[in-house]
């Protein structure tokens, strides 16, 4: 049996240090201790530079700190302790250092973050090159890192063996805590060896950190640079994004279960409205007591594909429960003397108490950026796509469809616990109950893959006789790991084929082919679908007589004649009304108020300017802009990466956008996966400047930390659009749009046919202008101004010209960029230290 694996000679005692001590210490004790650091990085590191809208200004740079002249002023300027602040805000105090005295922390403000934890995957080694690129020679918290291997378990080449074999070693040889291939998936690890532990912040080179949040953990992703800087310095930066407030109410119907909540929330609330928000769930103790910590992991793991950044479930009586057991659990392990396995130090009965004698919980009169609520009474089973989360079709209308099935899938982080393979399981006993009690195949046609999140849930299934039922019914058993999930290894999705899967992801491609079809479901529905070969049900849900509908939309979801209202509640209100207006006339008045010329650091540019590429398309995602297949391959050439580069969203790009151009793209600009050759790539390609109606925030940091800069300006996207699109397209285009051709796999190199359309004059191709193009030369100059903070367009030659603001680049944001980005300037950092 695979164990989890600690390289520390000595590391493990029969009682902990920190656990020995416990009762004299205060709850603050329990988390990792905060070591004194080396590498300090800035306070307020980085600006909302993706974004044209002034945003309120930070409080104060460290300099002004350090100035005892300016000190007491701006001590006097700092937020109230007394203000208010959500669970989400709370746990980032926690984990903020250097933070001016009686400094609260708000949605909205750079901090300087030391994790909890920190997890890295297969790409360890992409970010141990780094880390000793930079000059780092040792992991300043070997307890913060913990490294898994689950991406490309059934690759057996030797390359990545290789790397598999580097990633060990150097684990090994810098003592920090590692899980081997085939252990589990590094999310369900981090879960369910109490790394992701109530009330911390902790983070991982991965999109789906959101998981942790199932479990009272704020789980977000960072990016390799990041991690390297963690490594090296024990810290990064982070913004604190708007918190949304998600309130259910009701209870779930039998029959349905949290993979139906996030995919009717993604398919329901599908017009980006939690785009880079931090989520907070919340609802009734009886509302809450109907999702089970295996539901809230699934909920919370695909806020991601919602667009979040965060999904945080509150620390209540169910996870109490659950901790509870894991607690007993691990004392079981503990004596039955697996000397390796060191899960009782994290889970364990005293230090449970303690947490929950002051679980932190959100203030009352806290304020959220938005409210949402979901009758969960009401909602029946749905089913995501095709090829979109934001296509959800309740399960009975879908059915009708008859649509067949060739592959289903039962693997990754979100749903492959023993519960769900127990209700995979449980679908074919039932048929099995009408066939005489013989366990019935598959369809026929139909190839049913599942791989447990990690190996105890495989042993869990198997103490059960679940994985045997499964396996009995004809399923193809895969290591646990990601596997085609993110689509690697075996089972693939080939041309023409349908597939469905209880995975978080179903972008066109992913899985396999883009002229595939995927759905995504709850394992119940997976199994009905492999059995009867369509998608299909098990029939354990019942719809309720006289429903009408799922009941969701705006505020909390309470009838104000079931509010009780008191003097308290009503103070709280006016004052987080006026809290609202206050901040709104603030932006106003940044906003039509003409800047001042801002300071140019060393190094960085004063003007950008170039000729505008146009994609016309919203959600192109990572996967769009630089293709799967060389995610993890760490000896692709800046000139491959260049040719590669936006070509699964449209082959010709490469041939039609040249040096130097800028880019500007739709709305949620490389959202998806946490791959930073996103950013990368389209350096490659020497465009100097992304412009966009807005950007996934997982790209944004990429951004930052590999020197591209990026802008959003949505007057651009809608005047290009205007321009360049058929009117009677614009007045039916609805919200935003998935381009049909996200995730096309890479092709030959575009033909010279291609590449002369790419660079020929419309006009003398015979291309009306409205013609639909995936990348379009327009004509149209941008230049910016960096010094005023101010952008010009000019609408082709001779066209119209006119201006907008932009938010400034503080001098610390230069900085970073002018060295070439994060990795640069905590390498000159650590030289510059004593």
């Amino acid at each position: 049996m695979l164990r989890p694996v600690r390289f520390t000679p000595g590391r493990l005692s029969t009682t902990p240090q920190w656990l020995s001590s416990l009762q004299a210490k205060p709850a603050a004790s329990l988390l990792r201790p905060q070591l004194p650091m080396k590498v300090q990085l800035p306070l307020q590191l980085l600006p909302r530079l993706f974004s044209t809208f002034a945003r309120q200004k930070q409080d104060v740079f460290h300099s002004q700190l350090e100035d005892p002249s300016a000190a007491a002023i701006f001590s006097s300027l700092q937020t109230s302790p007394s203000v208010p602040q959500t669970l989400t805000e709370k746990i980032v105090q926690r984990y903020s250092i250097s933070l001016p005295k009686n400094k609260r922390v708000r949605a909205g403000d750079y901090v300087t973050l030391s994790p909890h934890c920190l997890m890295t995957h297969d790409n360890s080694w992409p970010v141990a090159l780094k880390f000793m690129s930079i000059g780092a020679s040792k992991i300043h918290d070997p307890h913060q890192v913990v490294m898994t291997l689950d991406h490309d378990v059934q690759n057996k080449s030797e390359s990545n063996l290789k790397k598999y074999r580097q990633i060990e070693e150097f684990a090994r040889k810098h003592e920090v805590d590692f899980y081997p291939a085939g252990r589990g998936i590094g999310h369900q690890i981090m879960v369910e060896e109490g790394y992701a532990w109530p009330g911390t912040l902790v983070v991982a080179s991965d999109s789906h950190s959101n998981m942790y949040g199932g479990v009272g953990c704020l789980g977000t992703p960072v990016v390799r640079t990041d991690a390297a800087s963690i490594w090296a310095t024990g810290r990064t930066w982070w913004q604190i994004p708007p918190v949304a407030k998600i309130n259910f109410t009701g209870t779930l119907p039998v029959g349905v279960t949290g993979k139906d909540v996030i995919v009717a929330l993604c398919g329901l609330f599908n017009n980006d409205e939690v785009l880079n928000h931090a989520i907070e769930f919340c609802g009734s103790e009886e509302t809450l007591r109907s999702l089970l910590i295996d539901d809230r992991l699934t909920i919370a793991n695909m806020t991601t594909e919602w667009g979040a950044l965060t999904g945080l479930f509150p620390i209540d009586s169910v996870l109490k429960d659950w901790l509870r057991s894991k607690a007993t659990e691990a004392a079981l392990y503990r004596l039955s003397e697996l000397s390796d396995k060191t899960t009782y130090q994290r889970f364990n009965h005293p230090r449970l108490e303690h947490l929950f004698s002051s679980p932190l919980s959100a203030d009352k009169g806290a304020e959220y950026a938005k409210e949402y609520f979901l009758d969960l009474s009401t909602l029946s089973p749905h089913v995501s796509g095709p090829n979109s989360v934001k296509v959800a079709t309740p399960l009975d209308e879908l059915s009708l469809q008859e649509i067949r099935v060739d592959k289903a899938y039962l693997v990754s982080c979100t749903n492959s616990r023993a519960s769900d393979l127990t209700a995979a399981a449980n679908v074919f006993r039932n048929a099995a109950e009408k066939n005489g009690g013989v366990v019935p195949k598959i369809a026929k046609g139909v190839t049913f893959y599942i791989a447990a999140a990690s190996l105890p849930e495989e042993q869990a299934a198997r103490a059960a006789g679940d994985w045997q039922i499964l396996l009995e019914a004809g399923a193809n058993p895969l290591p646990s790991g990601c596997g085609p999930c993110i689509g690697l290894g075996t089972g693939l999705l080939e041309p023409g084929e349908v597939g469905i899967s209880a995975s978080n992801r179903n972008f066109k491609g992913r899985m396999g082919s883009t002229d595939a079809k995927a759905y995504l479901a709850s394992p119940e529905v997976v199994a009905a679908s492999a059995l009867n070969g369509r998608i299909t049900g098990p029939g354990w849900y019942n719809r309720p007589e006289g429903w009408s509908g799922v009941v969701m939309g705006e505020d909390d979801g309470v009838k104000k004649e079931d509010t009780i209202v008191n003097t308290q509640v009503a103070l709280e209100t006016v004052l987080n009304q006026m809290s609202k207006m206050i901040t709104k006339a603030d932006k106003d008045f940044e906003d039509n108020s003409e800047s001042q010329l801002i300071e140019i650091s060393p190094g960085f540019v004063e003007k950008v300017e170039g000729e505008i590429v146009f994609c016309d398309a919203d959600n192109i995602n990572t996967d769009a802009i630089y293709p799967g297949m060389f995610t993890y391959q760490d000896d692709v050439s800046v000139k491959k990466m260049a040719r590669v580069c936006m070509s699964n969203y449209d082959t010709r790009f490469s041939s039609v956008a040249q040096a130097g151009d800028i880019l500007v793209a739709g709305f949620n600009f490389g959202c998806g996966s946490s791959r930073e050759q996103a950013a990368t790539a389209i350096l490659a390609k020497k465009i100097p400047l992304v412009v966009a109606g807005s950007f996934g925030n997982i790209f944004s940091r990429n951004s930052i930390n590999n020197a591209l800069m990026g802008v959003e300006v949505p007057r651009l996207v809608h005047r290009l659009r205007e321009t360049f699109s058929e009117p009677k397209a614009q007045e039916s285009r609805q919200g935003i749009t998935e381009p049909s051709r996200n995730s096309v796999p890479l092709k030959s190199p575009s033909s010279s046919q291609d590449a002369q359309q790419g660079t020929t004059e419309l006009s003398s191709l015979g291309v009306s202008k409205y013609e639909k193009l995936l990348t379009r030369r327009t004509g149209w100059k941008l230049v910016w101004d960096v010094r005023r903070s101010k952008i010009e367009i000019q609408e082709g030659e001779g066209g119209p010209i006119w201006s907008q603001k932009i938010s400034e680049i503080p001098p610390n944001v230069q900085e970073i960029i002018a060295r070439g980005g994060l990795e640069s300037w905590v390498k000159k950092e650590i030289e510059a230290a004593p």
